[in-house]
């Protein structure tokens, strides 16, 4: 008789909106964070945390993986600094300047600018469902953007947390088109060096803290904020998220992925106590609308 844990590991409806909601939880971290430990910091100190488990219970396997990354390392630099570090420490910036339910909703831009880049760049054909549901999710992102104040986007007047998250979900959306070109390899194998890089390119960030008057020590909530950051959003709910792929294959599985910004936003009233009003419901109906419509034009 398998045990619960053997039970819920294969099941994709448990591991998949799992890894969305450690995936959320990022952000409620971020906001937590604020005061208790730096950005660079628990940036340099979530990817080192990472590096030290993989070298503890994955030596092996990633170790082998060397000869396939021959000729890559550019490639690989380039993804980690983009997809680790600089989305990560953009994230944790724009939590000291808005609220977590930004945080959230705005990721919801992510598969939307994925979709638009693999129109860009790859030719991929695109719907008219898909073009009306980017178009409503967009409108939804602006509308998160300028606050429900729609005069702002005229004088392009917005938060700068916003922005910040903004741009790192452009470089997320980058990071997810570039992994066309991944090596063949084991997903854990590319995470630890995807991991140990991002730990080397965060940690002269940690130097320019210092050097800048940045810096300060977490305190004992920081340090507990770093343990979450480390094991649930960076190592468990990849490996989560890997184990749904090989059970329901990547198009079903990446659907899940869209339960980020519903988890983030409930997390972020919930948790946080942020208020969420009638701006913020029209524009997570027009975001997720969007999103729903654009995945209904996948099938069509």
């Amino acid at each position: 008789m398998p045990s619960l844990i053997a039970r819920l590991y294969a099941n994709p409806y448990f591991v998949l909106p799992a890894a969305s909601l450690m995936w959320a939880g990022n952000s409620i971290a971020g906001r937590l964070a604020v005061g208790q430990i730096t950005p660079m910091t628990l940036t340099f100190l979530r990817w080192f945390g990472v590096c030290v488990l993989m070298a503890l219970f994955y030596r092996r396997p990633a170790l082998a993986a060397l000869p396939l990354l021959r000729g890559r390392w550019l490639w690989l630099i380039a993804m980690a600094m983009v997809g680790y570090t600089a989305f990560n420490v953009l994230l944790y910036a724009a939590a000291y300047r808005t609220s977590a339910v930004n945080l959230t909703m705005l990721q919801a831009s992510i598969p939307v600018l994925v979709l638009i880049g693999a129109a860009v760049f790859f030719r991929t054909a695109i719907t008219p469902l898909q073009c009306l549901g980017t178009v409503l999710t967009l409108i939804g992102v602006a509308v998160v953007a300028c606050g429900g104040d729609i005069a702002r986007l005229a004088t392009f007047a917005f938060n700068r947390g916003d922005v910040f998250m903004l741009i790192a979900c452009l470089f997320y959306a980058f990071y997810t088109l570039a992994l066309r070109w991944r090596p063949d390899l084991p997903g854990l194998s590319l995470l630890a060096w995807f991991a140990a890089v991002a730990a080397a390119s965060s940690f002269v960030l940690v130097a320019y803290e210092v050097a800048s008057g940045g810096f300060f020590w977490p305190t004992w909530q920081g340090w507990l904020i770093l343990a979450y950051a480390t094991i649930c959003p960076s190592l468990l709910s990849q490996v989560f998220y890997m184990r749904g792929v090989a059970l329901i294959g990547p198009g079903r599985a990446g659907l899940f992925i869209n339960l980020v910004p519903v988890f983030g936003a409930l997390m972020a009233v919930f948790f946080l106590r942020e208020p969420f009003d009638w701006a913020d419901a029209g524009a997570a109906a027009l975001v997720f609308g969007g999103i729903a419509v654009a995945e209904a034009g996948k099938r069509t």
